[in-house]
C-alpha cells in the first residue's frame, strides 16, 4: 500500500500533452495541483507554496471568495478605526473593490490583476486620491490575510500606486489674517476664528472643544475629541487623528478675552433659544446647543473671504496659516509641532519647509551681527584739544 504523503509534499511531472503538474498535499489531506508550461515554473511554485505552508498558509480556507473575505476582514477592522474611517473604508469596499475583485479567489489575486483594476477605474473617471485609499484598504487586508495564514505575501506590494498631486498650502500673511479677523469682530465667529489662526487646530477639533475642555486660570485648553459627519448617523463625537491628537495648548491673554466674549453672547442665545436649547457644553455649538455642521463653518469662512477681498481657500489653510505664522515669529518647530498635534518634527518640518528658506536668510544675517567685530577706530582716535 502507497505510503500518504504529509501536509507540505509535493510533486513535479510531466503530462502526456507537455504540460508540467506541480502537486501538493494540503491540511486535509487532499492533494491541489496547478499546471505549468515549463518544469522551473513548477517547481518554483512548488516550492513557494512549501514555504507559505510551513510559514501557516490554510490553502483550504485561501480558496474563498474576496468578497467574503473583505467582509470578515471589515467586521474585525471597524472596531479598530474611528467611525468615519471605518465609514470610507467600507464605501471603497462596497463600491469599488468589491464589485470588482470580489468574485476572484483570495489565493489567486495577483499584482497584475489589482494593477489593471486600478487603471481601469482611472480611465472610468476615478481620481488618484479615491484610488489611493482603495490601494491603502487593499494593502491593510491583504496584510491581515497574511497574519491570519491566509496567504503567503502581499499581492499589493507589488503594486504602483498613482502618484497623487499633493494639495498646495495656501495661507495669510499678518496684513491679510488681520483683514481676515477684522470681519468677525464682535460676532459669534470671532472666537472661532481666533482659536482656528492663534492655535492651528483643525475644524473637527475645534467644533469638538467643551467649555469643560477649557482652564481659564492656567490659559490652556485641552484637545481631547472631534466632530466628524458620519454615513447615516450624522455629526457624532471621534476619537482625535491620532495619539498625538490629545494635546493640551496654552491660549494667550487676547485669546481668553475672547473667549470670554463669546461665552456671554452664547448665554444670551441660550435665552433667546429657550426650550430649543441643547446642553453639551460646546464651545462652538449651532444656534440651539447641538454640534455645528463643519459645512456651515467652510461656507461662513467663504464668505468671509470675499468679503475681506482675499484668495479663496480651504478652513484647513487656517492651519497652515497658523503654523507659518509661529515660525515666522521664531517660535521653535518642536512648541509648533505639539501645537498642531503632529506625531513627529519630521512631518512639521517636511510640511513647512518653504518658511525654512526666509528663516535661514534671517538667521544668516542675525550670525553676522554676532561675530563681526564692531568697529571701534574712531573711539581710539586722540582727541583734539
Amino acid at each position: 500500500m502507497a505510503k500518504k504523503r504529509g501536509q507540505g509534499e509535493g510533486s513535479v511531472f510531466k503530462r502526456k500533452d507537455g504540460l508540467w503538474v506541480a502537486q501538493i498535499t494540503i491540511e486535509t489531506g487532499r492533494q491541489k495541483s496547478k499546471y505549468f508550461h515549463s518544469q522551473r515554473e513548477a517547481r518554483d511554485w512548488l516550492k513557494l507554496t512549501q514555504t507559505q505552508i510551513d510559514n501557516g498558509l490554510n490553502l483550504s480556507t485561501a480558496n474563498v471568495d474576496l468578497a467574503t473575505f473583505l467582509n470578515k476582514w471589515f467586521d474585525a477592522h471597524k472596531l479598530s478605526v474611528r467611525p468615519n474611517t471605518s465609514a470610507l473604508y467600507w464605501q471603497m469596499l462596497d463600491n469599488h473593490i468589491i464589485p470588482s475583485l470580489g468574485k476572484m479567489k483570495l489565493k489567486d489575486i495577483r499584482p497584475d490583476h489589482i494593477q489593471n483594476f486600478y487603471t481601469l477605474k482611472m480611465k472610468a473617471g476615478t481620481s488618484k486620491a479615491v484610488i489611493g485609499i482603495i490601494h491603502s484598504v487593499l494593502h491593510l487586508a491583504f496584510e491581515q490575510a497574511m497574519k491570519w495564514g491566509l496567504i503567503g505575501r502581499n499581492p499589493v506590494d507589488a503594486v504602483i500606486k498613482p502618484k497623487r498631486k499633493s494639495k498646495e498650502i495656501k495661507t495669510l500673511d499678518e496684513n491679510q489674517t488681520r483683514a481676515l479677523l477684522s470681519t468677525v469682530v464682535n460676532t459669534r465667529y470671532q472666537a472661532l476664528f481666533w482659536m482656528a489662526i492663534t492655535t492651528g487646530l483643525r475644524k473637527g477639533e475645534l467644533l469638538g472643544l467643551k467649555w469643560s475642555d477649557l482652564d481659564w486660570r492656567k490659559k490652556q485648553i485641552q484637545v481631547q475629541r472631534q466632530i466628524q459627519r458620519i454615513q447615516k448617523e450624522g455629526l457624532v463625537f471621534c476619537e482625535l487623528k491620532s495619539k498625538s491628537g490629545k494635546r493640551i495648548v496654552v491660549l494667550s491673554d487676547e485669546m481668553i478675552n475672547k473667549l470670554q466674549q463669546h461665552l456671554d453672547l452664547q448665554d444670551m442665545g441660550k435665552s433667546f433659544a429657550g426650550d430649543q436649547w441643547q446642553e453639551n457644553d460646546l464651545i462652538f455649538p449651532s444656534n440651539n446647543g447641538t454640534p455645528m455642521d463643519g459645512h456651515h463653518i467652510l461656507d461662513k469662512f467663504k464668505k468671509l473671504l470675499k468679503q475681506a477681498e482675499l484668495p479663496d481657500m480651504r478652513f484647513h489653510d487656517l492651519r497652515h496659516t497658523a503654523a507659518t505664522l509661529m515660525l515666522k515669529q521664531g517660535v521653535h518647530p518642536k512648541i509648533v509641532q505639539e501645537r498642531l498635534g503632529h506625531s513627529n518634527i519630521t512631518m512639521t518640518l517636511n510640511t513647512y519647509s518653504h518658511v525654512l528658506p526666509s528663516m535661514q536668510e534671517e538667521m544668516a544675517n542675525k550670525l553676522d551681527e554676532l561675530l563681526m567685530p564692531i568697529d571701534v577706530s574712531d573711539e581710539l582716535k586722540p582727541r583734539e584739544k
